[in-house]
């Protein structure tokens, strides 16, 4: 039997409260259940019994060397339904300072943050199959910086994304 989605990912963070905050204003989940040192987080829309753990293990935490001297995750990604609503989320990282860049994978069009404590994630929107065409598959090898106001005119700005269908 194939896997058929990722259920949740737990992530060490320095303070759990600090993240629980960041999450919950960038990204809109809520806290499903906590404990010292410990909390559970669902996205709105979400079936899962939570979909983000954080477990805190301290303000003397150095910081992720995943990547660059070490090897761990890169980022985790999560889907959004619309363009608008990648608007929305690229304005509130903004503002949270936590924005580190935007691209154009042509069925994938993503935004790239970071948390308080270093660790990077992906919100993106994917093209619905049913929009995906071979000049847009012919694009894919290629990444280009996301202008969003380009998108919204091209696919619309409520058009809901592929949910998990890219190829």
């Amino acid at each position: 039997m194939p896997i058929q989605r990722l259920n949740h990912a737990v992530l060490y963070v320095r303070d759990v409260e600090r993240s629980v905050a960041f999450y919950r204003d960038a990204l809109g989940f809520d806290v499903v259940m906590s404990m010292p040192g410990a909390a559970f987080l669902q996205a709105d829309g979400s079936s899962n019994d939570h979909d983000l753990g954080l477990f805190e293990i301290g303000a003397q935490a150095g910081p992720t060397t995943a990547g660059r001297t070490s090897v761990g995750l890169y980022h985790l990604a999560w889907e959004i339904d619309t363009l608008a609503e990648l608007e929305r989320i690229a304005a509130k990282l903004s503002e949270l300072g936590a924005l580190v860049g935007a691209s154009d994978h042509a069925t994938t069009k993503a935004l790239y943050a970071k948390d308080p404590d270093g660790l990077e994630f992906e919100v993106s929107w994917l093209l619905p199959a049913s929009l995906i065409t071979e000049e847009v598959l012919a694009a894919k090898s290629r990444i280009r910086p996301l202008d969003l106001r380009l998108e919204q005119e091209r696919y619309g700005a409520q058009t809901q994304g592929g949910l998990g269908v890219s190829r």
